[in-house]
């Protein structure tokens, strides 16, 4: 009789710069995060998000794109 497999416990993503490097030559890439638009947005049109302090207006226009702004 086979032991059954078990998954190890599911892990949150390291919060890091994903454009940084670190070091001259770097192996493997961290996993992205992906969330979904309408998640965020939660059934509005504009999103404020603190970032470094300041205030930034994510904004869904008519035709589907997002603007961002200061």
């Amino acid at each position: 009789m086979t032991k059954p497999t078990t998954r190890p416990p599911h892990k949150a993503p390291a919060t890091h710069d994903a454009h940084a490097t670190h070091g001259a030559m770097e192996t493997s890439a961290a996993p992205e995060c992906i969330v979904d638009s309408a998640t965020l947005f939660a059934g509005q049109k504009v999103l404020n998000i603190r970032h470094a302090g300041r205030i930034y207006r994510l904004q869904q226009t008519r035709q589907g794109k997002l603007i961002l702004t200061k």
